[in-house]
């Protein structure tokens, strides 16, 4: 099965990186949508199928959090699988996103930090990765 990827970070080279990490990853990718945040994030949503969410927490217009209340509030979307990707350091704040049945990794991230972390929120077996174990950080 392959995932229906949406990736929302204000940052173009951002959204780049973890696709391209998404694509060497080892798991099956399908199409793969970028918002630059969560207001265009939430048009996206509405249409097209989307298995995953990868979302930064910190963008104009409509932050990640408040785009992740409106996921979970949709009935249709309330079970989008997330990941958030992010600089965010205050514990509090990642012990709150994680109470929306998140999962949170940290910018910059090793690439196989966000396969596992992909791989755990989507419940999707371990494919065969192209990720080496290198010392590389996005």
């Amino acid at each position: 099965m392959s995932l229906n990827v949406l990736i929302v970070d204000d940052s173009a080279a951002m959204r780049s990186i973890i696709q391209k990490t998404l694509q060497i990853s080892g798991l099956e990718i399908g199409n793969v949508y970028q918002a630059k945040n969560g207001e265009e994030a939430l048009e996206m949503l509405e249409e097209n199928w989307v298995d995953l969410a990868l979302v930064d927490i910190n963008m104009p217009v409509m932050d990640g959090e408040t785009l992740i209340n409106r996921i979970r509030e949709n009935p249709d979307l309330s079970e989008l699988p997330i990941v958030v990707v992010s600089t965010e350091s205050s514990e509090a704040r990642i012990i709150q996103l994680r109470a929306k049945d998140v999962e949170f990794i940290h910018k910059p991230f090793a690439p196989e930090i966000l396969r596992e972390a992909v791989f755990q929120i989507t419940g999707v077996e371990h494919g065969t990765s192209t990720l080496s174990s290198g010392n590389f950080d996005f």
